[in-house]
């Protein structure tokens, strides 16, 4: 089969033997000769093989296309089938002439007297042929079979053609015979012409007589003793001096050796854009593209009577101006052959490197002027006709190894064959010629439709009439019409332009103009149509004409237009112009000069005597005289506009008209300009005039695009993959954006739900994905703000990958003209750059590009990176909000825009720790560019480059060298190794067929990770790691000092925090996602699970969170999957309150007897650590998730986790999982309020932390402990040490790039430098913290953070972090997220905040409103810090209603009274035992609630502000918190001040004291 390995060329071939493929041996050994065409004959046998059912199955794939899919596996059949033959016929010495549609022709040239051992040769090579490939089985249901036919005789070749480019011709009448021959076969059938059966040994032949003198079918051979083919075949071998020597190749022209004379002639038979190629030495499989051309037929019949010699003169004639005419136009003549007393010249347009923006309308107007010329200096031509069509085609080598050709397959090519036969003597056209032509309609006419062989539905056929002038002027027309219902995006600055014209033509009584500049679909004519509207609203005329193509040939087309329109005659019927016309010029225009008018308007008024004596120059002027003064007249009464749509289309003429009427009539003129274009002098000189202004159309915001998107598809919102799909490919235009969303919903792949609909939480893992999804929704408002609309969101069906969808066939159209226009290197570049992804690195690159030296791949990359079409990565970003890139449609070569600084210097290599700078990465400048070009390769070369790049990165595809190695999901390799082959080694099938027995293309290449490339565990500390576990720390002080200690000690190389950075998320962005697509689109999804289960792991470890499911808000999901991943690890978890019980006795008391010795066997031992840091992972989220549930049952659930995790850290026998156990231990006794066991585990945690210094993962596990550590001294009121601890934690956290950790460290830090009034270091610290979790879609952490706000806000002495409006934005927002309804700590203190707020401001109503949320909200809370600090917030309310709300204001509520205030404190000190810092600071609360009772009888009005009580003073002036003290720096502490420890308990009569 004819694979891309099949046909590649091996590297080392030279040049001569590379050329040499792509020709017969006819060529290659012919001798010299003239120039002009010369007859040479010899003796030969020729073959033709005609494959049936091609054009049937083109046909199938043609009814249900989908686009280049089913040309890809069109064409691999195709080549799969027709190599096999090749290869069979070069086997028997036969020489292939030519592979020309689905027939292959080959010749055997020998003496007369050979010619009767020769075709028993051929004879029973076609017996062979049909007995291996007769018949070939496709799923399509479509079978292929085989027609051959033999002739024998004189064979005549002739080459036509000049210097540059020739064509090897095969004509006589033997010729005519195998091609009678053909036709007499049918399906799996041999037929010999009647001369080749009287030259041929017919005793060996069983035949029968199809017809007399005509032909004969061969059934089989006699064999007859002693005859032995074996040795009939060495005979012929004799008569075959081409035949191949060796076994190496089959054929003796590719070890030719060079011969630069050689080379020279076997390059004229080679089109330009394949020769480029092969100069620049690209591999054979990288040539074959997928893509759109427009294919013209030249079918020249002539007169039986003309001489042979004269016949090849003719061809010879018609070539050369083909030829010429059709490169003018940017298409290449591809072949010539040649049928009974006629020939074929198919010509190509779009091939590779040769793509135009309107090829259609070249090949129309190519195809009318050959049509021409062959009719008029062709003498003996009978008949001439010339079909074009236009579709998708494979365009790529054919064939095996050894002799193959570059060709064109595709329904289309069936089609102009046919279409040949079906309308003769004509130029005919297929539908999308004609509608793509964009040539006007009376250029063509309607042909009835015919049947075609083969063909179903062929659709509407078209003769072109070639170019003709319109004999009628246009009419008003507008390319878009204005839309009601969606406003304008991002026009503002455009919009305003016009305005300043209208203001200047208004003050200045001079004409204006305005010309908007901007790429194709950038908006141009939707702004026209806005102005359109505006203007007409202000009571402007306004004249509007779109412009096209054919337009500027005709002289003042754009005037006569525009004129007619003004003068209203446009519209109306003919026979009424004239009279029409006179009643608009009475009055303005003399009589006589009426018939001046005549030839511009199609009208016939009397010739007045003053008109017949002008010339034609004077009437010109005359004309334009009396256009002036009517306008001038027209002007005082209404204000004209002009509209021009594609202007640069307009007229040197008309140019010339308006430059004029601007210097004296007011009018304005608005004109739009698609780039590039080319302007005449007249039109430049108008550009220059004073009043002209260009304005450059701007491409739309990201938000803007999206909104738009939201409009075409009919929604409210659309998910974030869909917005990275659209915003990746439309680069901010309006016309990419609009056809991609008509494509989606042309091919069905999005779902739409209505908005309104209530969905209930649906707790199925298959409901995660779409949860995500609407959790990063792009939202709008509706259009319009009926109260019964129907609203609707969309998502993407499931099964559906967009990065690999498609691009509509406009889209891709535009960017393969793009890339048409670099050079070939670059194209090459580009297509392999398209491969690699979004983000290119060079090694990779590099590694995809035989041959390439590093200078030479930098020397294209600077070139690329000058035009614009990549651009260097100077920071790491998924996608730009605002790209800086050039418009889709402005050719790449010329464009304008300053070069780019950055110089990429000579790359770093990518080494096993994976060290990019950023100059090593780069992605693409320009739209749609990447998505055309991959889609530009065949099927089979796409797997295999994809191959490519997954056995480059799999070697990388692991955590740093920073951190040491290894998966990033613990010891991964050690769990799948028994699912692996017993080889270790994973399967791809490179392509695999719809039809039967394509070869599967085995490789060994790419394999999972072996459980031998395992971690290095250190079995024996060492020295440094002895020394310093010896010092075992008892205290907190002495755990800091220690740290201190060694985050100091030794020298800077080797300093913790020093060491190499981390690189992991690097390596997630550039090594594993990448690698998981690769995987996917090869078809291996065992390795593509594989590696996206890393990546996800890297993602939860590179966001340090973990909880994706509670982040999604699934909860109750999330247990769910947490105890089935348990059971699959054997571990299982009770779900009832006596198997709690039961459990716990089992924790407490048996574990620790149970503990087994770890097996001999390391692979085992691997193993079981890999189960039991899982079990770790897993009990670590589950007693988070229980412990969010405020209810007895979920403590002991949560209680039972906390356990069971401190002791499968301890079987793990890994300090930093045991540190980290009781860390969380610690961290839920005090929620729960267990004062004791919480500074127990602490204690424990900081007594086992001994040896976390020596690995990223103990590192960790300190960070975490210097954070619980920082918590607990908040609690315990230790403000100063706890700024301290946490100061040090966050150095730790963000080198480790931990940014969940970092957050919570923050949180910490200012929660105690609030409480120390420290309000300039609060504010550095929310800075920070916003910098952190601003970059992703942190719900929680957002709400903590707006809390903090809130607080600085209440409290901060005038300080402002974000202001009011935005925090409470927010909480509206986000408050009945799945996320923050189970977050009760934090969401009492955000409603308690928002109460005190609007306390403040009387605005009661507010203040009921989040109060009664509070209140909702403090009996599901805990004795955690965030709860204790709601808690408190709580109770502030409380006193600020008692002290200040009037009577009569809780409409929804009952009031709060005294007595319930009071328990409410009492429910305070009995929950919160374990967060001391707040107690004394309630107490004060608790002694003003008391105090306030005893004056309950005061007036309202006597009632002081609720900022000027009691708490407030506690606060301001209290002896609870320090004062604030000078802090300089950063995020820096300069001394740290001991606080004493506040007292826990207040009893009753210490109250009292106080009131007193």
């Amino acid at each position: 089969m004819a694979t891309s390995e099949q046909v590649a060329a091996p590297p080392l071939w030279p040049v001569e033997a590379r050329l040499a493929a792509l020709l017969p041996d006819l060529l290659v050994f012919r001798k010299p000769r003239g120039s002009e065409p010369e007859l040479a004959t010899a003796q030969g046998v020729l073959l033709g093989v005609h494959v049936t059912g091609f054009t049937a199955l083109m046909d199938r794939f043609s009814l249900t296309c989908k686009s280049e899919r089913d040309m890809d596996k069109l064409a691999h059949i195709f080549s799969y089938y027709i190599s096999d033959i090749v290869e069979h016929v070069l086997c028997f010495g036969g020489d292939i002439l030519n592979i020309t549609g689905n027939v292959l022709l080959a010749l055997w040239t020998v003496e007369q007297n050979q010619l009767s051992d020769i075709i028993t040769l051929v004879a029973k090579c076609s017996l062979e042929i049909q007995e291996k490939f007769g018949i070939y089985h496709t799923k399509e249901g479509q079978d292929l079979q085989l027609k051959i036919g033999l002739s024998a005789g004189r064979i005549s070749q002739v080459i036509v053609g000049d210097e540059q480019r020739q064509y090897l011709l095969v004509i006589g009448r033997d010729v005519d015979d195998v091609q009678l021959a053909q036709r007499f076969a049918q399906a799996n059938e041999i037929v010999l012409s009647w001369n080749c059966w009287k030259l041929c040994e017919q005793y060996m032949f069983e035949v029968e007589i199809m017809r007399e003198d005509e032909a004969v079918k061969l059934r089989d051979m006699r064999i007859i003793d002693p005859f032995d083919f074996d040795e009939h075949f060495d005979k012929c071998l004799d008569y075959l001096p081409h035949y191949r020597t060796s076994a190496d190749t089959l054929r003796t022209a590719l070890e030719l050796d060079p011969d630069s004379a050689l080379e020279q002639t076997l390059r004229k038979h080679i089109m330009k854009n394949l020769l480029k190629k092969i100069d620049e030495g690209q591999p054979m499989e990288y040539i074959s593209e997928f893509r759109t051309v427009t294919m013209v037929l030249v079918s020249l019949e002539f007169h039986k009577t003309a001489w042979m010699l004269h016949l090849c003169h003719l061809i010879q004639e018609a070539a050369l101006y083909i030829s010429t005419v059709i490169e003018k136009g940017g298409g290449q003549l591809s072949r010539i052959f040649m049928f009974e007393k006629g020939c074929m010249f198919l010509c190509v347009f779009g091939l590779p490197g040769d793509k135009k923006p309107d090829e259609c309308a070249h090949a129309l107007k190519s195809s009318f002027s050959i049509f021409s010329f062959c009719w008029e200096n062709l003498a003996e031509t009978k008949l001439v006709s010339i079909s074009i069509t236009n579709g998708p085609v494979f365009c790529g080598m054919v064939g095996a190894v050894a002799r193959h050709e570059y060709t064109v397959i595709g329904p289309k090519v069936s089609l102009v064959a046919r279409m040949i036969t079906a309308y003769p003597g004509l130029v005919s056209c297929d539908e999308v010629t004609y509608l793509r032509s964009m040539l006007p309609a009376y250029n063509f006419k309607k042909l009835p439709e015919k049947m075609m062989k083969n063909i179903s539905n062929p659709g509407k056929m078209y003769e072109y009439l070639g170019h003709r002038r319109c004999i009628m002027f246009g009419k008003r027309h507008l390319a878009r019409e204005r839309n009601k219902n969606h406003l304008l995006l991002d026009r503002e600055k455009e919009l305003e332009a016009f305005q300043m014209a209208q203001q200047r033509c208004l003050h200045q009584k001079k004409g204006q103009a305005v010309l908007y500049e901007g790429g194709k679909g950038y908006g141009k004519s939707q702004l026209l149509a806005e102005i359109n509207f505006l203007a007409q609203k202000e009571g402007y005329r306004v004249l509007p004409l779109k412009l096209k193509e054919a337009d500027s040939t005709q002289c003042f087309y754009a005037v006569q237009t525009l004129m007619a329109i003004f003068f209203e005659i446009d519209t109306c019927p003919a026979y009424y112009r004239q009279e029409c016309l006179h009643k608009q010029l009475q009055g303005m225009v003399q009589e006589p000069l009426h018939c001046l008018f005549n030839d511009l308007f199609f009208v016939k008024f009397p010739l007045s005597f003053e008109v017949s004596h002008m010339d034609d120059l004077a009437r010109q002027k005359k004309v334009k005289a009396c256009f002036f003064q009517v306008l001038q007249k027209a002007v005082r009464e209404t204000p004209l506009i002009f509209l021009i749509d594609e202007a640069q289309y307009m007229d040197a003429a008309s140019w010339e008209f308006w430059g004029t009427l601007l210097s004296s009539v007011p009018i304005i003129m608005v004109m739009t300009l698609t780039l590039p274009f080319t302007l005449c002098g007249w039109a430049q000189h108008f550009l220059q005039s004073p009043q002209a202004v260009l304005v450059p159309i701007s491409k739309l915001a990201a938000t803007s695009l999206l909104r738009m998107a939201c409009w075409e598809l009919g929604v409210v919102s659309i998910p974030q993959e869909l917005q990275i799909y659209l915003l990746h490919r439309c680069f901010g235009n309006p016309l990419y954006c609009e056809v991609l969303c008509q494509d989606l919903l042309s091919k069905d792949i999005l779902l739409f739900h209505d908005l309104q609909k209530e969905e209930e939480e649906n707790s199925k893992w298959e409901s995660l994905s779409a949860t995500a999804m609407k959790s990063t929704m792009y939202s709008i408002s509706p259009a319009t703000s009926e109260e019964d609309q129907e609203l609707y969101v969309c998502t993407v069906k499931d099964d559906v990958n967009l990065d690999t969808v498609l691009l509509p066939p406009l889209l891709k159209e535009i960017a393969v003209n793009q890339l048409d226009q670099l050079s070939p290197e670059e194209q090459l570049l580009v297509k392999c750059a398209a491969v690699v992804g979004h983000s290119i690195h060079v090694d990779l690159l590099q590694h995809l590009l035989p041959g390439w030296d590093e200078n030479k791949l930098l020397q294209v990359l600077r070139a690329l990176v000058d035009m614009h079409v990549l651009r260097w990565l100077t920071q790491s970003q998924e996608l730009p909000a605002e790209p800086i890139l050039e418009p889709s449609s402005i050719e790449i070569i010329k464009q304008t825009k300053e070069k780019e600084k950055s110089d990429p210097g000579f790359p770093l290599r990518l080494q096993k720790e994976l060290s990019l700078p950023q100059t090593e990465l780069l992605e693409f400048g320009v739209p749609l560019l990447r998505e055309a070009a991959w889609e530009l390769w065949p099927k089979a070369q796409q797997i295999a480059l994809h191959l490519e790049c997954a056995c480059f990165l799999q070697d990388l595809a692991c955590r740093c060298g920073s951190c040491h190695g290894g998966d990033f999901v613990s010891f991964h390799r050690f769990v799948i190794c028994p699912t692996k082959s017993s080889s270790g080694t994973s399967r791809f099938c490179s392509y695999k067929d719809t039809g039967s027995v394509l070869t599967q293309v085995i490789t060994e290449k790419l394999q999972l990770p072996s459980p031998q490339d395992s971690f290095q565990f250190q079995t024996k500390p060492s020295r440094s790691q002895e020394v310093f576990t010896s010092e075992h720390c008892r205290t907190e002080e002495e755990f800091l000092d220690q740290v201190n200690r060694k985050l100091a000690q030794g020298s800077p190389e080797k300093d913790v925090l020093t060491m190499k950075p981390c690189h992991c998320e690097e390596i997630l962005k550039l090594v594993l996602s990448p690698l998981t697509q690769h995987c996917l689109i090869i078809g291996e999804t065992t390795c593509a699970f594989y590696y996206l289960l890393e990546a996800a792991a890297a993602s939860l470890d590179l966001s340090d969170n973990y909880m994706v499911c509670f982040n999604m808000g699934q909860i109750t999901l999330a247990k769910k999957l947490a105890r089935q991943a348990l059971r699959l690890l054997k571990r299982n978890f009770p779900c009832t309150w006596f198997g709690v019980l039961f459990q716990t006795f089992l924790e407490k008391y048996w574990h620790s007897c149970s503990l087994s010795q770890p097996p001999n066997n390391p692979s085992e031992n691997k193993k079981k650590l890999a189960i039991l840091q899982q079990r770790v992972h897993c009990l670590s989220l589950l007693w988070q998730l229980y412990n969010l549930e405020a209810t007895a049952s979920s403590r002991r659930f949560a209680c039972l986790a906390t356990l069971m995790q401190k002791n499968s850290a301890e079987e793990f026998a890994n300090e930093a999982q045991v540190v980290s156990a009781y860390v969380a231990l610690s961290q839920f006794s005090q929620n729960m309020g267990d004062r004791e066991k919480w500074l127990h585990c602490e204690q424990m945690a900081i007594q086992k932390s001994s040896l976390c210094w020596f690995s990223r993962e103990g590192l960790l596990a300190t960070a975490q402990l210097m954070q619980a550590l920082a918590y607990t001294k908040l609690c315990l009121g230790h403000l100063d040490f706890s700024i301290k601890l946490g100061f040090q934690a966050h150095e730790i956290c963000r080198h480790l790039k931990k940014p969940a950790l970092e957050n919570l460290v923050l949180s910490v830090l200012f929660r105690s430098a609030f409480l120390k009034k420290k309000f300039d270091l609060c504010v550095h610290v929310l800075e920070s913290q916003w910098a952190l979790i601003s970059r992703g879609h942190d719900v929680l952490g957002l709400a903590c953070f707006y809390s903090a706000c809130l607080d600085l806000l209440l409290y901060g002495k005038g300080l402002l972090c974000r202001p009011f409006g935005e925090c409470l934005r927010f909480i509206q927002h986000y408050e009945h997220s799945c996320v923050l309804t189970s977050q009760s700590n934090v969401m009492l203190g955000v409603h308690s905040s928002l109460a005190m707020w609007f306390a403040q401001g009387s605005q009661w109503n507010l203040f009921e409103h989040h109060f009664s949320k509070a209140r909702q909200l403090v009996k599901r809370t805990n004795a955690s810090l965030f709860g204790s600090h709601g808690f408190v917030r709580f109770l502030e309310c409380h006193v600020l209603m008692l002290q200040k709300m009037p009577e009569g204001v809780f409409m929804r509520i009952p009031p709060e009274t005294h007595s319930h205030t009071l328990k409410y404190f009492k429910e305070f000190f009995s929950r919160c035992v374990t967060c001391p810092v707040y107690h004394q600071w309630v107490s004060e609360l608790k002694a003003s609630v008391m105090r306030y009772g005893k004056r309950e009888s005061m007036s309202m009005t006597n009632i002081i502000g609720p900022f000027d009580t009691c708490f407030t003073r506690i606060w301001i002036e209290g002896d609870v918190l320090e004062e604030d003290i000078s802090f300089e720096g950063n995020l820096g502490i300069q001394r740290f001040d001991r606080v004493a420890d506040v007292k826990e308990n207040k009893d009753e009569e210490e109250i009292q004291e106080c009131i007193c």
